[in-house]
């Protein structure tokens, strides 16, 4: 069967793959690695590609925290919401002036470097766990040297994203929150303020594809709620290893894909 014959093949994937990335950002994240090579197959420019599917995967991200609000720490939202203002709009900036054929050439190694996070992720989750069952209650977080840590991830976020989430968990479990739950709800929290600022960025320089960015919205936000609800009913090193495998492959497909049109 010659699938080029299929009508609106590409666009059918792109909703899909929307749909799938809003399910794999709640759950565990990297939902990327799926979309962003879906917009990049509807001939969008790269640089404009990131943008709009930042966009289109913020309502998957929002609807992921309506579900997982009750594990949000307050006190810690003021820095956190400040911190990701000034790396989301700073990453977005520096975004809109990379050249095309420099985030081209930079796109596998940015999914690559997202997929090593995922990588290890598992140990760094077992470890977390170790952790929360030597501490009880929450400890207080040095407000200044937290803004520090994650400047440079939400920076990440505004600029690419993929494997961001990852990092933000980490750095909150290194400055002592132990509850998966609660890391798990700051990280949508974290990714979805970054991004924020971003599109904010992105839809004042009109580097929006709007007609593929509303239909990819659609289908994330659903996936992000259905990813959310039944997020502690998938077993995480499967998913895990479903993100880890899928980055591989679409890195190893722009790698290759350079290599024959150098």
């Amino acid at each position: 069967m010659n699938l080029s014959a299929i009508p609106h093949l590409h666009f059918i994937w792109l909703v899909a793959a929307s749909a799938i990335a809003g399910v794999m950002n709640a759950m565990a994240g990297g939902g990327s690695f799926i979309s962003f090579p879906a917009m990049l197959g509807m001939g969008v420019p790269p640089v404009e590609a990131n943008a709009t599917n930042t966009v289109a995967l913020w309502p998957g991200q929002l609807a992921s925290l309506a579900a997982l609000h009750r594990d949000v720490r307050r006190d810690l939202l003021p820095i956190v919401g400040f911190t990701c203002v000034i790396g989301g709009v700073t990453g977005a900036e520096t975004l809109l002036h990379t050249e095309q054929k420099t985030f081209l050439h930079m796109i596998p190694w940015l999914i690559l470097g997202g997929t090593l996070l995922f990588g290890i992720s598992g140990p760094v989750s077992r470890w977390l766990r170790r952790r929360a069952a030597y501490h009880t209650g929450e400890r207080s977080i040095p407000p200044f040297q937290l803004m520090l840590a994650l400047f440079p991830v939400c920076f990440y976020i505004g600029y690419f994203g993929a494997g961001g989430g990852f990092l933000v968990m980490t750095i909150l479990a290194l400055f002592g929150m132990d509850d998966m739950h609660r890391l798990n709800a700051m990280k949508v929290f974290a990714a979805l303020a970054s991004n924020f600022c971003a599109i904010v960025t992105f839809i004042l320089k009109g580097a929006i594809i709007w007609h593929y960015c509303l239909a990819s919205m659609v289908f994330a936000a659903a996936g992000g709620w259905f990813g959310a609800k039944f997020a502690k009913r998938v077993p995480g090193h499967i998913l895990r290893g479903v993100v880890v495998v899928t980055g591989c492959v679409i890195a190893g497909y722009f790698f290759w894909r350079q290599a024959h049109t150098a």
